[in-house]
């Protein structure tokens, strides 16, 4: 039931007092005065609050339960970080300056802990989200070449086909081509493929590395000097940071272009449509492009530098989402340099427990180690039981777990993409395990049981189509 259905006539939540003070006469524009009054519900505060309180119980986040969203990290956010991020609240980026000195002191010292992570020179951290990341380099690499005069001929961006939707997306929208790469056999770049595409016309190569088929990249620095080798950029997706974070560094391996997930890897809340953080790390010689303004470090400390006259401009109003950061910046300083290699350790051996147990009945898309994730093939699944991949997923609602990312990576078919991070138990790993053996013996004897799922949620299963293609944003009477 909706707020506005509990509405009746007359019902308050409180009443302001009687003005004792002359009235401030006020007159707005004709255009902007109201020819109605708002539909606005008229409940009491009781109302209200049980209202939003039953909502929130029905929703599911990580801090309810195990939430193994494959390449979504969403590890559990400790709340020593929402702690510190509200020292902060208060803050407002049209200060002067000389009040947010703590602020900009804790961005820069952000900025050098990050290039340190992942092997760049020099950061922005503007960008708002994972996918306003990748926009923001891609332009970068636009006004790099632009800047050198290549811009006519670099037109191509070079995307694998495993590679995350916003990849050829952001491509398209920096005003580039986007080009399809194969993948090989094994999952990773074939480079043969590549050899065919790769040539003086392309001005980027976006990878994901592990890619999201959960493997690493084994030739990636053949791969980079490859890149290199006819001027081209090799741009890195941090999406699957959260295996390797501490253990190598993107820039090591020869990416120039990194973005980063704040909102994924350094543990802040992710999912909801934000707010997130994307900063975008670069080597020196695609410095002079970043956004304005960047971190800069002087004898007195850190200083915001607009004096950037090849810069892109600002792709976000003020500084970023500043309480993101915040929690980013405490996160890395209470894992500290071993707990950020054991945060990788334990995604990678999460990984790899469940895969070697869910493969005694399910078929890996790939039989050989994984990192973070690991992708469920269920082709051959589907064929023998009639029972589908979102049908898998609908049951696990009713043991009480949230389904892991369907139907991605699209390269492989009927696919589960199962990330469980290194937040969880093995206790929560073998509930996991325990309930997906269930869900195989229900499918292979009762499979119109695991059809019919779920049934235990407030809502059944919802019209995806018609609620993309018809969607209500607003409720009517």
């Amino acid at each position: 039931m909706t707020i506005f259905e509990k509405s009746t006539r007359g019902r308050k939540g409180y009443e302001l007092p009687e003005y004792d003070v002359d009235k401030l006469e006020i007159k707005l524009p004709e255009h902007l005065v109201r020819k109605s009054e708002p539909m606005l519900p008229e409940v009491s505060e009781v109302d209200v609050v049980r209202h939003y309180t039953d909502l929130a119980s029905k929703n599911y986040s990580v801090d309810r339960g195990f939430y193994p969203l494959g390449s979504c990290t969403m590890k559990y956010n400790p709340k020593i970080n929402e702690d510190m991020a509200s020292l902060f609240a208060n803050l407002h980026p049209m200060q002067p300056r000389e009040t947010i000195t703590g602020a900009v002191k804790l961005m820069g010292h952000l900025k050098e802990l990050l290039c340190e992570i992942t092997g760049t020179d020099d950061m922005t951290l503007q960008p708002a989200a994972g996918a306003h990341g990748e926009l923001t380099g891609l332009l970068i690499a636009r006004a790099y070449f632009e800047d050198k005069g290549e811009l006519e001929k670099r037109k191509k961006v070079l995307v694998p086909d495993s590679a995350h939707g916003t990849n050829p997306a952001s491509a398209a929208m920096a005003g580039f081509e986007v080009v399809e790469l194969k993948s090989g056999e094994d999952g990773c770049v074939n480079l043969e493929e590549l050899k065919t595409h790769l040539d003086e016309s392309v001005a980027v190569i976006m990878l994901t590395n592990p890619n999201t088929l959960g493997l690493f990249e084994k030739d990636i620095l053949t791969i980079a000097k490859m890149a290199h080798e006819v001027g081209a950029l090799l741009y890195y997706d941090g999406a699957n940071l959260n295996a390797i974070m501490g253990r190598t560094r993107p820039g090591d391996m020869g990416f120039d272009i990194v973005h980063l997930n704040l909102h994924k890897t350094f543990s802040t809340p992710h999912g909801m449509g934000g707010p997130g953080s994307g900063p975008i790390g670069v080597k020196a010689r695609l410095a002079p492009y970043l956004p304005i303004p960047v971190m800069k470090k002087t004898e007195r400390g850190y200083d915001l530098d607009y004096n950037l006259p090849k810069s892109i401009g600002m792709v976000r109003s003020f500084y970023g989402n500043f309480l993101v950061m915040v929690k980013a910046y405490t996160y890395i300083l209470t894992m500290g340099n071993k707990g950020l290699k054991h945060v990788s350790d334990m995604a990678v051996l999460n990984a790899n427990y469940l895969r070697a147990k869910l493969s005694k009945l399910y078929n890996a898309s790939h039989d050989r180690m994984c990192m973070h994730e690991f992708v469920i093939d269920n082709e051959e699944f589907v064929k023998k039981t009639g029972v589908k991949t979102l049908d898998i997923a609908k049951r696990l609602l009713d043991y009480g777990l949230h389904a892991p990312t369907v139907y991605f990576p699209l390269i492989v078919h009927e696919a589960i993409m199962i990330e469980p991070t290194e937040t969880e138990s093995k206790m929560t790993l073998d509930t996991f395990v325990d309930a997906m053996e269930k869900i195989y013996e229900e499918a292979t004897t009762k499979p119109e049981l695991v059809k019919g799922a779920p049934y235990s949620t407030p809502v059944r299963r919802l019209d995806d189509v018609n609620a993309t293609k018809y969607p209500i944003f607003r409720y009517k009477k």
